[in-house]
């Protein structure tokens, strides 16, 4: 007798006609990431928050060194980045009036962004002028959303 007709003998009837597929027959099912077109924003604010902030960061590779603008990036990048790190802390906020606190201070550095944004000087390059413009209404934007959920949360 054969070792396989062997161990079928051993296994009761009512069994044997289960099979178990193979790894090839079964199916495999793929989950499909959500690819986020350049145009479209990441609804979670701490993507976007980050992303503004490392956008700030590219944008800022493409001004021209003047006195100027060495301390207004300077302040620009530490405004940018505050905006991501407090809505980190809002979002692990231990008590709702420290969520409303971060939140706040989250506003007041998109602001901030904003100010220094149009006190930098972009030169004469139009796509840091685009570049320029687009992380100005970023700016203005999450302002716009923070002061949103500080009125719906008072």
């Amino acid at each position: 007798m054969d070792t396989a007709d062997a161990r079928k003998s051993q296994i009761p009837s009512r069994y044997q006609k289960l099979q178990i597929p193979s790894s090839k027959s079964q199916v495999r099912i793929n989950p499909k990431i959500p690819k986020i077109k350049d145009d479209a924003k990441p609804r979670d604010l701490e993507d976007r928050t980050f992303f503004f902030a490392e956008s700030v960061r590219a944008f800022i590779k493409q001004l021209p060194r003047t006195i100027s603008n060495t301390e207004d990036v300077r302040q620009l990048v530490r405004a940018s980045g505050s905006v991501a790190a407090n809505w980190i802390e809002a979002d692990e906020a231990l008590s709702k009036k420290d969520f409303l606190m971060r939140v706040k201070i989250c506003r007041k550095e998109a602001k901030e962004s904003r100010l220094f944004l149009r006190l930098v000087d972009a030169g004469l390059a139009k796509a840091a002028v685009t570049a320029h413009d687009k992380l100005a209404d970023e700016a203005r934007e999450l302002t716009l959303i923070f002061s949103s959920i500080i009125a719906k949360s008072e």
